[in-house]
């Protein structure tokens, strides 16, 4: 196939000339298109092989960027992406200064909203919609278009409840295809599942909450999604469209496992499959280090509860969720809920184990502070995808729990730097804390492949000097330490500063502390996590609460957001990398 129709479009401009015939063919060229580049590339696939119909039809029958059109998430966007103007630029696609894996206004007018976290497109829409009608501007449309995952989230019934009372160009089109990364769980799943069935008694929960309901249809049916988006435009007021699509359409591979299919990494564009395995043996992931070891840890503790906001597979729950499943709750894209509600399993003496990604815990603050500190319940948060994460980019990277949780009082901040401190500390959580607790580590392997030691249990506060030295005292969290033990290896001059293992972030290992500031000059902290705020923060006002006049230097994330690209691209564009922080080193001792 040699992508005749799709080599002609450069706007949906162009693409309202084809015939609706054509349309079709496009459909083809455009998942050959879509295929071929993120098996050379990686990437989300099959969220955006599902909704090619959808696309073009949205593209075709409405006036975008004039309509606005928002997509949820933004996984499904490549399609749109390569319509709108990008197609020649989608080969750089998550790759450092190439285009973002998710919609983002600074990279297109088309592009009319921000996404990468779910469930924001309803209100975002809303809130053009009214801006709209404040305007004067009875004509404009505003389209959500959302996945079944991300509607059972509470943010997206808050917009809906609000849409229902006016009276605005709003039209949600529910993507579903019964799967957002892993499959999709809950009453209203099981309620959308009756609907497709026709087996479902009650009136409609959207027609109830004052939208014109239609569908559900067939979402890979062109003709049928143009002539109902063309209906539904005439129609004022809130609108909702029931779209049923197969994830991964058009890929065998993909639509028959469509959890590996997601992000399948590079694979062979020819025949779909993966790539062999890599037979080499690694060190874990750390994500598969917490997945194992709750289940070695619940198999000794009954009280043990593992908790997810629709990651089992990211978190590596999942393994739990095969031996224990009555132990192991994915809620949904519902990281409020997940908080409160380990909180109140807290309160009845059972030890919940809450696994939610360092960027997702941002949308569950309220609860953090009001259900878990305030009263002092140990609830155990185990924070995945901790620093920078990479390719994702912005929206994804975990860089600022420390700061956003360092204020909180009654919390204890622990980064393993290797995943036997994770195990160990994950071990000494379920033995029986006062306080909740916050357990960061990174996205990616670890370095030991021989992590599997017995269980220890880490003093809580304490922490670990790597190597004594003078003058100057390098103080790192987490994984970092690795870096920093690195540079001294290879270089001689390194030997004789001190390194410390910090970490505990909160409460700080003040005895040591004082030590540390008394025998050295220069104090230098490392961390991958935001510098405001943040740990290094965290020393500077210990140094001044105690009136101590060393330099102090900090090393870390800056004010900035951070863009896309690998992790260690990243590390080398903000001096986190070995030889920058040699470099950085060295010159203070000198």
């Amino acid at each position: 196939m040699h992508n005749l129709l799709l080599k002609a479009i450069d706007s949906p401009e162009s693409l309202k000339h084809l015939k609706q015939e054509e349309l079709s063919v496009l459909a083809k060229e455009l998942r050959a298109f879509i295929i071929e580049v993120v098996a050379a590339k990686a990437g989300h696939l099959g969220a955006s092989l599902g909704v090619i119909e959808l696309t073009i039809a949205l593209h075709y029958v409405f006036n975008t960027p004039k309509d606005e059109l928002i997509w949820d998430v933004g996984h499904q966007a490549y399609g749109h992406k390569i319509l709108t103007g990008r197609k020649n630029q989608f080969h750089t696609n998550r790759q450092k200064n190439g285009i973002s894996g998710f919609p983002k206004r600074t990279e297109s007018k088309f592009d009319s909203f921000g996404v990468g976290h779910s469930s924001t497109s309803i209100s975002a829409a809303l809130g053009m919609a009214i801006a709209s009608q404040l305007k004067g501007d009875f004509t404009k449309q505003h389209i959500a278009v959302i996945g079944d995952a991300s509607i059972a989230s509470g943010m997206a019934f808050e917009g809906l409840n609000h849409a229902g009372v006016t009276d605005c160009n709003l039209l949600v089109i529910l993507n579903d295809n019964a799967i957002g990364i892993d499959p999709s769980i809950g009453a209203l799943k099981q309620y959308l599942t009756n609907v497709k069935k026709g087996t479902q008694k009650q009136d409609n929960i959207f027609e109830a909450l004052n939208f014109d309901y239609s569908g559900p249809i067939d979402g890979h049916n062109l003709p049928l999604l143009i002539s109902e988006l063309n209906r539904l435009k005439t129609i004022k007021g809130p609108k909702f469209l029931h779209v049923i699509t197969t994830k991964g359409k058009g890929l065998r591979q993909a639509e028959e496992n469509q959890v590996t299919y997601h992000a399948p990494g590079k694979f062979n564009a020819e025949t779909g499959d993966l790539y062999d395995k890599d037979k080499t043996v690694q060190p874990p992931k750390f994500q598969d280090v917490f997945g194992y070891t709750i289940v070695e840890l619940a198999n000794q503790n009954k009280n043990i509860i593992g908790i997810t906001p629709a990651m089992p597979s990211g978190s590596s729950l999942k393994f739990m969720m095969e031996k224990l499943p009555e132990r192991a709750i994915d809620v949904g894209i519902a990281e409020q809920h997940a908080v409160t509600l380990a909180a109140g399993m807290a309160t009845q003496n059972m030890i919940p184990f809450c696994n939610i990604y360092s960027t997702f815990l941002q949308r569950a603050y309220d609860q953090v502070i009001h259900d878990v500190a305030i009263q002092n319940l140990p609830v155990v948060f185990c924070l995945d995808r901790a620093g920078l994460v990479g390719e994702d980019g912005a929206t994804h990277h975990g860089v600022f729990d420390i700061s956003y949780l360092r204020c909180i009082p009654n919390l204890i901040i622990f980064a393993p730097r290797n995943e036997i401190e994770l195990r160990n500390i994950m071990y000494t959580a379920q033995l029986g804390l006062k306080h909740p607790i916050a357990i960061r580590y990174p996205r990616g392997r670890g370095a030991i492949i021989d992590w599997k030691q017995p269980f220890s249990r880490i003093e809580i506060g304490k922490a670990q000097c790597l190597q004594e030295g003078e003058k100057i005292a390098v103080l790192s969290i987490g994984t970092l330490a690795k870096t920093v033990e690195e540079i001294i290896t290879l270089c001689e001059t390194l030997k004789q500063i001190s390194h410390y293992d910090m970490r505990f972030i909160k409460p700080l290992d003040k005895s040591l502390l004082h030590d540390i500031l008394k025998t050295h000059h220069t104090i230098i902290t490392i961390e991958d996590g935001s510098i405001k705020g943040g740990f290094g923060s965290a020393i500077l006002e210990f140094a001044a609460e105690h009136n101590y006049k060393n330099n102090i230097y900090l090393k870390g994330i800056p004010d900035v957001f951070i863009e896309h690209g690998t992790v260690k691209e990243l590390h080398e564009s903000i001096e986190l990398d070995a030889e920058s922080l040699s470099r950085f080193i060295l010159d203070k001792l000198n």
